[in-house]
């Protein structure tokens, strides 16, 4: 026969380690079970006919048997012998506390809306430009760990003495392996404090096979918000009161050099990206900040993007930005 060369190398695979380990329960490597010559052990056939089945039985070099009742004897036998008790039970106990936590929060959510003509108490100050503010409800961002939101981690810094931005990091099942760079973000998350008697917001961050970054803000329907500069956004309106900008004279100004981010890191080229820089410089001019002589959401956007861009160096950075980098870093800590 022909010799067939391997058209593919031999990967290191790498298994998700998010998912459950089943036992091998057959008994292939009983010796007792094993099939020798001219035994019928182990084997099982479906015959056609009632005369197909006679034929079999009077034939004397038949190794064929309709069903061997030894082996499956055993093979329960097996099951049974299997000391998994306290495995399950831990199991089944872990379960339970999962139930009893969504059913919590399920009774949480049919009050927030309602349900039943219940209702809730809700805060009866107007700030944030008018808007009333109500409970915050936990919100969940999908990222991908090669578009790490650095975001999160400088507002979890810039706002350690406003307010906690408590994050926990999931990895879904299409991700095999985050990576380097994403530990190490989720190690430095988990250095800063949370003080629980600050005003507080909870994130899940899910590292996920996801092509853009994108946030469930509600957990009664699916409209995900995409684009980390509008994630910076929104919880610029949620966040400590000095950094929403909503009532602020600059606030179209922010809001323009957030569109500018959010250009820069769709930028597929490296002129276009340095084009996008230029931009920043003409939008800084001699402020402190982007915001003034306030460090502010548009800050964080800025700081995030170029973070997340290492083809950016220092020589694409005006002398202002560098400036500017030096005292966003004193504040952000990254």
């Amino acid at each position: 026969m022909y010799e067939l060369k391997t058209l593919l190398p031999q990967f290191d695979i790498k298994l998700p380690t998010c998912m459950y380990d089943l036992k091998n329960v057959s008994l292939s490597a009983d010796p007792a079970t094993s099939t020798s010559s001219g035994g019928c052990k182990g084997q099982l056939r479906l015959f056609q006919s009632a005369s197909e089945f006679s034929s079999s039985i009077n034939s004397r070099n038949s190794v064929t048997c309709v069903l061997d009742l030894d082996i499956l004897g055993r093979q329960i036998q097996h099951l049974l012998k299997q000391d998994d008790t306290a495995s399950i039970a831990m199991r089944q106990e872990k379960v339970l506390q999962q139930l009893e936590a969504l059913k919590a929060q399920l009774g949480k959510i049919r009050a927030d809306l309602g349900v039943c003509g219940k209702t809730v108490q809700h805060t009866t100050a107007y700030q944030n430009g008018g808007l009333k503010e109500v409970p915050l409800k936990d919100i969940v961002i999908n990222g991908h760990p090669n578009f790490i939101p650095y975001a999160l981690l400088a507002l979890k810094n810039a706002w350690r003495d406003l307010y906690t931005v408590n994050v926990k990091t999931f990895t879904h099942s299409t991700m095999a392996d985050i990576g380097p760079a994403a530990r190490e973000f989720e190690a430095k998350l988990a250095k800063i404090p949370v003080n629980n008697a600050l005003p507080n917001i909870n994130v899940t961050l899910i590292w996920k096979n996801c092509e853009h970054t994108e946030m469930i803000s509600s957990p009664t329907m699916y409209v995900p918000i995409y684009g980390e500069v509008n994630v910076i956004r929104y919880l610029g309106r949620v966040g400590p009161v000095e950094y929403r900008y909503e009532g602020s004279p600059l606030c179209n100004e922010i809001d323009l050099v957030l569109d500018i981010c959010y250009q820069l890191l769709r930028c597929s080229t490296h002129k276009a990206q340095v084009a996008m820089v230029r931009l920043l410089d003409k939008r800084l001019q001699q402020q402190q900040y982007f915001g003034g002589s306030q460090m502010s959401v548009a800050d964080i956007g800025v700081y995030s993007s170029l973070i997340r861009i290492p083809a950016i160096t220092d020589k694409d950075l005006t002398p202002a930005l560098l400036a500017w980098r030096k005292r966003a870093k004193l504040v952000t800590q990254i």
